[in-house]
């Protein structure tokens, strides 16, 4: 395989003991072939001669925030390899966010450990620490609005993708992959690391390291989750086309091929028992993954989920 690395140049904020609060890269580039060999990891701080004018205005020391701006240069020399700090973590997903990669196809692996948790708010992000001292000094620029205590941001403060829809933005995060024509509605969640490859509804929950293809169904209250491994890593979960997730149903731990859906109340994960209907037996549900063409509901007639296979 052909390495492939990134470069971005961003503004990064800097809180007074040196925790890095956030990046944001708003042209991140890709690195293939040649030109992405002979890198070197990490992360440089820029001078006033190495950025464009743009910039300049951004770099400042916030006194009420306790946080400086700084611009910087991040290499990362191979996506493939876990990320090294919080730089590098924040260029990843502005890369899957800007659909320059896509999710499952670069190292995540151990980035929310780099990052910090951050008191994001409409004034920028802050330390938790002292935050309600330093409310009182922000109050003094107009009335601030506290979006969230956690690690990961809001994508759209730092992305918008063009031809999609978010009813609401807390409900996806940076690292999120959205493809022309998805919808995410007001109770749909997606996180980093997932997302969709074609126009997609979403009214459900998308865990990180999932993917799902073009025209998919994710209803209401529905979960399509990876699980974590003793490693605490999560193994990628993927769906095919045009499937379907009823009202507060899930799928948990298994991959879908195409045209697949599960009804409504129906959770499955690896050891659900399900009865199929082909083989006119009970089975593990794990004999379901990454095969296409099924379909999961209720029956008056089993006490379990019953799967019935579809002919194309």
């Amino acid at each position: 395989m052909t390495t492939q690395g990134a470069v971005g140049m961003g503004i990064a904020n800097i809180a007074i003991d040196g925790t890095v609060l956030d990046t944001w890269f708003p042209s991140p580039r890709l690195l293939t072939g040649p030109d992405a060999e002979g890198l070197t990891n990490g992360t440089v701080r820029l001078g006033a001669a190495d950025i464009p004018n743009s910039f300049l205005r951004l770099i400042k020391m916030d006194q009420d925030r306790m946080v400086e701006q700084i611009a910087v240069r991040t290499v990362v020399a191979d996506l493939s390899a876990p990320p090294a700090d919080a730089h590098d973590v924040y260029l990843r997903l502005h890369l899957l966010s800007h659909r320059m990669v896509k999710p499952l196809s670069l190292s995540t692996q151990g980035a929310i450990h780099c990052l910090s948790t951050v008191v994001w708010t409409n004034k920028g992000p802050t330390l938790p620490d002292n935050f309600e001292f330093q409310r009182t000094e922000l109050r003094s620029r107009g009335l601030i609005h506290v979006y969230g205590v956690e690690r990961l941001p809001r994508m759209v403060d730092y992305v918008v993708p063009n031809h999609v829809s978010i009813a609401e933005a807390e409900r996806v995060r940076l690292g999120a992959y959205l493809a022309p024509g998805t919808r995410v509605l007001r109770e749909g969640y997606v996180s980093y690391n997932s997302g969709t490859l074609g126009a997609c509804r979403i009214e459900g929950r998308l865990s990180s390291s999932t993917l799902i293809g073009e025209g998919c169904d994710i209803g209401l209250s529905s979960t399509f989750m990876a699980m974590r491994g003793e490693d605490g890593v999560r193994h990628p979960v993927t769906m095919g086309a045009n499937c379907r997730l009823g009202v507060s149903s899930g799928l948990i731990g298994l991959s879908m091929g195409d045209h697949c859906s599960i009804a409504a109340n129906i959770v499955i994960e690896r050891e659900t028992e399900v009865f199929d209907l082909g083989r006119d037996e009970v089975v593990p549900a794990s004999s379901l993954d990454g095969r296409s063409n099924w379909h999961v509901s209720h029956s008056a007639y089993h006490s379990v989920p019953v799967v019935r296979w579809e002919h194309r």
